[in-house]
């Protein structure tokens, strides 16, 4: 059976630089960092101090009071991302065949917020349980895709992929899946995270996984610089519509991009760490080239995972030069990171919209906070980092990469349309 093409036709965006994709872009492009003081909570006491939240975000458009309170924050970004890339692909749902449009949805840790909230408030009682009937709703990573299911009234195939920092790059693959098998016209894909609570804090700083620069939150998440001390964690939503190609074609719908190349591998090595031989990552890479059937050449752009954390840059920047060679000093690598944080399940789809907005306009966004002379041994500066400005490059195929706690690795490869 002949596979069937995937194409982009709606994006959404809730992240620390905006609550849209349009004020994303320019934040982006402009090298501006969302970090800043932790107001979720009082965090006076905990190593980091500082992450990248979602400010400012109005919901009361989209929910009612009784959906506010009985929604988890990770499910507002969500709600909140979709709409945006419901109404940029302007599907009309009454039109479309319910059976054969779907929703698969990442989330790396749920509902944390009202876990913390529950929990806290039971170990502070007398021991007699007083949970609120919604909290087990409220917490499940899959409710995102049920609500939005309800809300659209998709009711073709509906789940969760949950792989910690892959879990959206999972879901954008497996949406495509569904449709390059004839089995879905319409899919909704993408990932949510609110993971900037005492347990998300406090759980990533026991790791020691998180940057510790209180004094200079803007600058703390530096990926690919010798004093790059750990990830900054980060909030938000980023949610794709995806099409069937004649199926878009025929209802004249603004394409942005082709889904042609996927790679999925695990590390089989650490619970927590990169292989530091980046060979996961590598065989990701190389099985998303091959389903692209294009050549290493003919990549232009990478989003890297690139989180700012020991290992974890060196071991990617090893596996693209062990992948591309002598091409590897031809691409254009940025971590987004640098600007909105570890998203963690949000990262995946986050970063290829902004990979697709990357070719679609033409633009590079930068990898902000680099120094000059803050280089490590391990790492080749002759390759094009983008560092602290934005460059203007024609991006015919770009690959968006995701490597999550548990040796989950997730590579897209998008192509301009």
């Amino acid at each position: 059976m002949e596979q069937k093409r995937v194409v982009i036709t709606g994006l959404g965006l809730v992240t620390s630089l905006g609550n849209d994709v349009p004020t994303n872009w320019q934040n982006l492009l402009h090298g501006k960092s969302g970090a800043g003081k932790i107001t979720h909570f009082d965090a006076s006491k905990f190593k980091t101090q500082f992450a990248c939240e979602v400010k400012n975000l109005d919901m009361s458009s989209l929910l009612d009071a009784k959906e506010l309170r009985r929604y988890d924050r990770y499910i507002h970004y969500a709600i909140k991302s979709a709409e945006e890339a419901m109404q940029d692909s302007q599907i009309n749902v009454n039109k479309e065949d319910a059976l054969r449009c779907g929703i698969i949805y990442g989330s790396g840790m749920g509902g944390i917020n009202t876990l913390d909230v529950n929990i806290g408030g039971f170990g502070a009682g007398d021991g007699t349980p007083r949970y609120s009937p919604f909290f087990i709703p409220m917490i499940i990573t899959n409710m995102a895709a049920g609500l939005l299911a309800i809300r659209y009234g998709f009711k073709g195939v509906n789940y969760a992929t949950t792989s910690a920092c892959s879990s959206s790059a999972h879901a954008i693959a497996n949406a495509c899946y569904q449709i390059r098998m004839g089995l879905a016209d319409v899919m909704l894909a993408g990932g949510s995270e609110a993971a900037i609570e005492c347990s998300g804090i406090g759980g990533f700083n026991a790791l020691h996984a998180l940057s510790t620069r209180n004094d200079s939150p803007q600058t703390a998440c530096r990926p690919f610089s010798a004093s790059r001390d750990g990830f900054v964690l980060g909030e938000g939503a980023g949610t794709l519509v995806l099409e069937e190609y004649e199926h878009a074609k025929a209802r004249g719908a603004h394409i942005y991009a082709e889904i042609v190349g996927i790679g999925l591998t695990a590390d089989a090595y650490h619970l927590t760490a990169s292989d530091p031989d980046g060979v996961g990552a590598r065989n990701a890479m190389q099985l998303a080239v091959n389903e692209a059937d294009v050549h290493v050449s003919q990549i232009d752009y990478i989003n890297t995972h690139g989180t700012s954390t020991p290992i974890g840059d060196i071991a990617e920047v090893k596996a693209i030069q062990d992948l591309f060679g002598e091409h590897a000093y031809n691409l254009s690598l940025t971590s987004s990171k640098s600007m909105i944080g570890h998203l963690l399940g949000g990262s995946g789809a986050v970063e290829a919209i902004i990979s697709i907005l990357s070719m679609h306009h033409g633009i590079v966004t930068p990898t902000i906070n680099h120094e000059e002379g803050d280089e490590d041994a391990n790492i080749d500066y002759k390759l094009n980092f983008t560092f602290n400005k934005a460059q203007q490059r024609e991006i015919r195929y770009a690959m968006s990469n995701n490597f999550g706690f548990g040796g989950h690795n997730a590579c897209l490869i998008f192509k301009k349309y």
